[in-house]
């Protein structure tokens, strides 16, 4: 499976050259045509069950009262005993409506009328009614049901569910940037959630490779809902073998109307329960409040504020049993909350998270700030299992650094304890064309070679091995005491007062003798008389990435750039003299 594979969406451009010039502008190609997609995929879906549903309709219609109905309509959509979530009614297909031109609006009113509350809820989210109205309006619904029927890309005979969401997401980002948005926001590249998913999944395996189980996998920050379509399939289809085949159920929380449309739209046409997609901001009003999972991976946005839910967040944090108890990151990046707000729905009979967050996390906020308190909760509980550092520009929104987060609550037991670092910014290969920001790509073999290196947790070029302690420090304050012009002490009631102006800090390993330190390091170079005020000594957690993977570059010595530049400049001086010869 090509993991890095581009969709052909050249169709987007062909509607509008077809239908949509001089009515819609470029930056509302995804109001108009996402709608119409999502549509036409359900209609495919359909074809083969519509005459079927239009028979068991008409028969129980005055029969049965709607709550009743629906299972038997859903009933009647089995393909080989499998239902679908979704059905319609009314005696169109969107082919059907071609047929008879002069009513198309009125028939696709019926045709919008006949499908189940679901795909409703769906449009409605696509604030589909004003598009269609304008459409109608300027006479062209019977060219644009005409052109979207023409698309092969978004039949299931050739978009499974992964390609679909390549041709969801690539119409999304053609949207954004006509629209001068954040196609980021949105989706994470399929090649990145692939390395997060065979960090999180291949560990447990065994565990998965199992008919009979089930198993949830929960995104906070679902958008289109890619990152657990990509990771149910890659359990489905590259963990399990010899036919088994557990049940992963999929959740997914979004805040964005149209991503949110788009995931459970998705979630219909795969057969997947589309209520786990839920609507709403998950720092401020989270769908799953009781919900514990199997696995959980997100992608959340970088920098941005959370200060719209600043007075929920403070209030929870004051909460013991809340998920932001730990401490509360600066307001103008949430990363961290997100980051919280994963680990409180780790299942207490053991979970992985994976989390994809820029360098900021990392070792933002100075000791005693509630970014490294938040990093010292995860450190002191033994949850951080490895960090990834990703190449550069691989996001479509980013081109700056980022990293996989990998956590657990049931490490294996070589793991326990410690913290592996993986340095696979070189892991890549440039993309046959840009996207965006996104130049390079993780390829299949990258992603080989990066578990290669994981499973083997040991020292190495591209890997290093620490104990959870070894990110923490104490930050010592120092003090030297006052001193009059004759250079004697200032006491007050027999004790040295403190010059604020001579104020300094110290950093000290969390496994060094503070004092032991103090006396060698520090006070040779000081006033003889100071001290350590232990009273203002904070207990810092950063984990410098960058610093552990610096490698030393010996500079060549001066007297051999002299050499060369004597060198250059005789041979120049030669090629002078030679012209002048001639």
């Amino acid at each position: 499976m090509n993991q890095n594979r581009r969709p052909d969406v050249s169709f987007v451009w062909n509607i509008l050259d077809v239908v949509l010039r001089d009515v819609f502008r470029h930056n509302e190609l995804g109001q108009v045509i996402l709608p119409f997609v999502v549509l036409r995929r359900i209609d495919c879906c359909l074809e083969p069950v519509n005459e079927n549903v239009r028979k068991t309709y008409a028969q129980f219609k005055d029969k049965l009262v709607p709550e009743k109905l629906v299972p038997v309509l859903r009933q009647a959509t089995a393909i080989a005993g499998k239902p679908l979530p979704f059905y319609n009614t009314s005696n169109f297909s969107m082919r059907s409506l071609l047929d008879d031109a002069a009513n198309i609006d009125l028939n696709f009113t019926s045709y919008l009328n006949g499908f189940n509350d679901e795909v409703k809820e769906i449009l409605g989210y696509f604030e589909f009614d004003a598009t269609r109205a304008k459409i109608v309006r300027n006479g062209l619904l019977y060219n644009m049901v005409q052109e979207i029927c023409t698309v092969k890309a978004i039949t299931p005979e050739v978009s499974d569910d992964i390609a679909m969401g390549y041709v969801f997401e690539e119409i999304i980002r053609i949207a954004c940037e006509e629209n001068n948005e954040d196609a980021g926001q949105h989706f994470t590249p399929r090649d990145a959630i692939r390395l997060m998913s065979a960090l999180l999944f291949n560990p447990l395996k065994d565990d998965l490779n199992r008919s009979g189980i089930i198993r949830s996998i929960y995104d906070p920050t679902c958008g289109t809902g890619g990152m657990v379509n990509v990771g149910k399939k890659y359990i489905l289809e590259e963990i399990c073998t010899d036919g088994n085949k557990p049940t992963i159920k999929t959740y997914g929380q979004e805040l964005n109307e149209q991503s949110y449309a788009i995931a459970k739209g998705e979630a219909l046409i795969t057969n997947n329960d589309a209520a786990n997609i839920r609507l709403g901001n998950t720092l401020s009003d989270d769908q799953f409040p009781t919900d514990k999972f199997n696995f959980i991976m997100a992608n959340p946005p970088y920098g941005t504020t959370w200060k719209k839910d600043l007075v929920y967040i403070n209030n929870e944090s004051m909460n013991p049993e809340g998920r932001f108890y730990a401490g509360l990151p600066r307001v103008s990046d949430a990363q961290l909350l997100f980051m919280q707000h994963m680990i409180s729905k780790m299942s207490a009979k053991g979970s992985r998270v994976g989390i994809v967050t820029s360098g900021s996390p990392l070792f933002t906020g100075g000791a005693g700030s509630g970014e490294s308190n938040i990093r010292k909760w995860i450190l002191e509980n033994d949850w951080l299992e490895c960090i990834v550092a990703l190449p550069t520009d691989l996001f479509y929104n980013a081109g700056i650094g980022t990293y996989i987060w990998i956590l657990s609550n049931n490490k294996e037991e070589r793991r326990l304890g410690k913290v592996q670092l993986i340095n696979a910014v070189s892991f890549c290969t440039p993309a046959k064309k840009s996207l965006g920001n996104k130049r390079n790509d993780i390829r299949e073999e990258d992603v080989l070679e990066i578990m290669k290196i994981y499973n083997s947790f040991e020292d190495g070029k591209y890997s290093r091995v620490f104990r959870t302690q070894d990110f923490g420090f104490l930050e010592l304050t120092i003090e030297q005491p006052k001193r009059n012009a004759d250079g004697e002490l200032v006491l007050k009631k027999g004790a040295k007062q403190p010059d604020s102006s001579l104020r300094s800090t110290e950093r000290v390993r969390l496994d060094q003798d503070v004092n032991e330190y103090f006396t060698r390091e520090v006070l040779p170079h000081i006033d003889q008389e100071a001290w350590i005020d232990l009273a203002k000594t904070r207990i810092g957690y950063e984990i410098n990435f960058q610093q552990y993977f610096y490698e030393f570059q010996q500079l060549e010595p001066s007297e051999a750039i002299a050499d060369r530049v004597k060198a250059r400049q005789e041979e120049i001086m030669s090629n002078i003299n030679a012209i002048f010869a001639d």
